[in-house]
């Protein structure tokens, strides 16, 4: 027997979810026709590639392999993944790769303000992996990259979508301090999936997170999101929003699930588009101040122009107070 061993091209690339490997496999359904969106490729999103690829930089928008890339990056919009591209947990809707991460770049917060830059960002969306291996879980170069970019750019307003930074005592002060625009944080699912869907978290903790947020600034706009069509039921729904709005979230975010590859969570079913608009009804209703429903809705999509309806409903309601 010979054994060949590769000594040219490098390290070989690690499996993206060592532990699904071995899951039994979850046919991927086709997608309804409601559920359609264009293929990207148009010059501006080369443009905006070509941005991100020359500041080396990670998107979610590539990582997660959100639907809406084609759109977004056809108008220069992009949300930055910081932190690198591994997550240290495994949650079963995701596709960002899992594993032991890299050390922490220091150059990075210039390279993203550099490219908010470069983009003509009037609002931009920084996101991250969890980063269980840090003390911190990140929250120091979250803070890092908002003041470079506030030193950039100053009039772009800044959305940050955090890890739940469990058992991370001090670090969501440290987010806050920065002064984000927005702090958004996704719920992803109600409780009942959490051990299955995502269980690395803690649904009453990213709760308290968000209404701690408030407790600390209670002038920043809070955010949050969660996916249907991975087995909810719509009661279920309906009493997140309940535990949103006792946190005084601002601004709900409903999409539907669209499963990566045949190792994750299974599609149970996709949610017609009159469904996400009773759901958007309903948590007017429930008094959020913003709702985004609809299958394609993700927490990034479209996020500067409903930042702007979000401000200027605030500034309508406070007008209007006695």
């Amino acid at each position: 027997m010979v054994t060949v061993v590769d000594t040219v091209s490098g390290k070989p690339e690690r499996p993206r979810h060592p532990e699904k490997a071995h899951r039994p496999d979850n046919p991927i359904q086709r997608k309804p026709e409601w559920i359609r969106v264009k293929a990207p490729g148009s010059p501006v999103y080369n443009e905006t590639a070509k941005i991100v690829r020359s500041n080396k930089l990670v998107t979610v928008c590539e990582e997660a392999g959100c639907p809406n890339i084609g759109e977004c990056w056809s108008k220069k919009h992009a949300t930055f993944m910081i932190m690198g591209e591994v997550c240290t947990r495994a949650c079963a809707f995701c596709n960002v790769r899992t594993g032991l991460p890299d050390a922490l770049d220091s150059d990075e917060p210039q390279r993203v303000a550099d490219a908010v830059l470069k983009l003509g960002l009037e609002h931009v969306v920084v996101t991250s992996v969890d980063r269980d291996d840090l003390e911190d879980g990140g929250a120091r170069h979250f803070a890092q990259v908002i003041g470079a970019i506030r030193q950039a750019s100053p009039k772009t307003t800044i959305e940050v979508l955090t890890p739940d930074f469990l058992r991370k005592p001090g670090a969501l002060e440290v987010v806050v301090e920065a002064k984000p625009d927005v702090f958004n944080h996704n719920l992803e699912t109600v409780p009942s999936l959490y051990l299955t869907v995502r269980p690395g978290a803690r649904y009453f903790h990213s709760i308290r997170l968000l209404q701690r947020v408030k407790e600390l600034d209670p002038a920043m706009f809070t955010k949050s999101g969660i996916m249907v069509g991975l087995g909810e039921e719509r009661n279920e729904v309906l009493q997140l929003m309940d535990d949103l709005r006792v946190a005084d979230v601002d601004f709900l975010t409903i999409g539907q699930y669209l499963q990566p590859t045949k190792k994750h969570h299974k599609v149970a079913r996709f949610v017609p588009p009159e469904e996400f608009k009773s759901y958007e009804t309903i948590a007017y209703a429930k008094g959020f101040a913003m709702v985004s429903a609809s299958p394609l809705t993700r927490s990034s999509h479209h996020a500067g122009d409903d930042f702007a309806k979000l401000r200027a409903r605030r500034a309508g309601q406070l007008g209007a107070a006695p």
